[in-house]
């Protein structure tokens, strides 16, 4: 039987649950904090210079506690792929970086969500309106570090034989 590498091992899956091999649910879950933060950015916006920011106000809260669970998710999945990077190897650093980026976003983001529920709905929260571009600005470099992971580094991203099969 044959020895894996630490990079073959990368691009297998931990288990069922991270999604199967070639693809991976981390990519597809990031997309409900990312979208649902986005979203409630723009609500935030339109709040600001609506006549009546009440509705954009709630809605933007209701964004952000969307994507706080969406993040939750997705760090559960984003870790079963981080413990299969082996130690000591760039993918790993960056993994690690990429990592702690998003749990300091999460933060920020439950910061974010208190300071808004502390608020009335009458105006739209600057502190919290700052804290998401913030957030969003730090999610941003993570989420070129996660590229970096799937792109350069080719984790958990089909070996050049499984990919063969899409130029045949």
């Amino acid at each position: 039987m044959s020895e894996t590498t630490p990079q073959q091992r990368a691009k297998r899956p931990r288990s069922a649950v991270a999604g199967p091999y070639g693809h991976p649910f981390h990519p597809i879950l990031v997309t409900i904090p990312i979208g649902a933060w986005v979203a409630s950015l723009i609500f935030d916006i339109i709040g600001l210079v609506s006549d009546d920011p009440e509705p954009w106000v709630a809605g933007a809260r209701v964004l952000i506690l969307i994507g706080l669970v969406g993040a939750v998710l997705a760090a559960g999945v984003g870790f079963l792929d981080y413990s299969q990077l082996a130690r000591g190897t760039a993918a790993r650093k960056t993994a690690t970086v990429h990592m702690a980026l998003n749990l300091g976003v999460t933060v920020l983001f439950v910061v974010n969500l208190l300071v808004r529920w502390s608020a009335d709905d009458d105006d739209v929260s600057i502190l919290g309106f700052i804290l998401s571009i913030v957030g969003l600005g730090a999610l941003g470099v993570s989420g070129w570090l996660g590229g970096k992971l799937s792109y350069r580094y080719g984790v958990r991203v089909a070996d050049e034989r499984t990919q063969t099969e899409g130029f045949r």
